[in-house]
């Protein structure tokens, strides 16, 4: 059924919301905001006096275990110090790798100077069917 005229030329609702209902609802609702922190600070309070803070809450809780690892550090700078010291004294030293085999470790600087001095080591070429060059089109076979 079709809105009669007068409400068309008014422009705007004739009834409006009712006040009362709403501050009613406010209301309401801060009551049950309050009475709910008033029943959690009697609540913590009756916890508080029943169950004093530190002890163990199960008989069970008594031994203290070491968690499994990876376990938080407490002095990471100081462990960071102590694996930077020993990659150094690898890193920076002479020693043995494999013995009966003569196999040494020698330091990163040394062994970047050799390296200049004698150049990279280059493989010997391989004899046979694998070594053999492969032959690439020329222009003049292509067309």
């Amino acid at each position: 059924m079709p809105e009669p005229i007068e409400n068309l030329v008014a422009g705007h609702e004739r009834r409006d919301v009712e006040v009362g209902r709403l501050v009613l609802f406010g209301v309401g609702i801060s009551l049950t905001v309050a009475l709910s922190l008033i029943a959690m600070w009697l609540l913590f309070g009756y916890f508080a006096s029943h169950q004093p803070p530190g002890s163990p809450a199960s008989p069970l809780a008594g031994a203290r275990e070491i968690p499994p690892a990876p376990r938080l550090q407490l002095t990471p700078q100081a462990d960071l110090a102590q694996k930077r010291r020993a990659e150094d004294a690898v890193l920076y030293s002479y020693g043995w790798i494999d013995r009966s085999a003569g196999i040494v470790r020698i330091p990163v600087d040394r062994a970047i100077e050799l390296l200049a001095q004698r150049g990279l080591p280059v493989r010997a070429p391989v004899r046979g069917p694998a070594a053999a060059p492969v032959s690439r089109p020329t222009a003049e076979e292509i067309r």
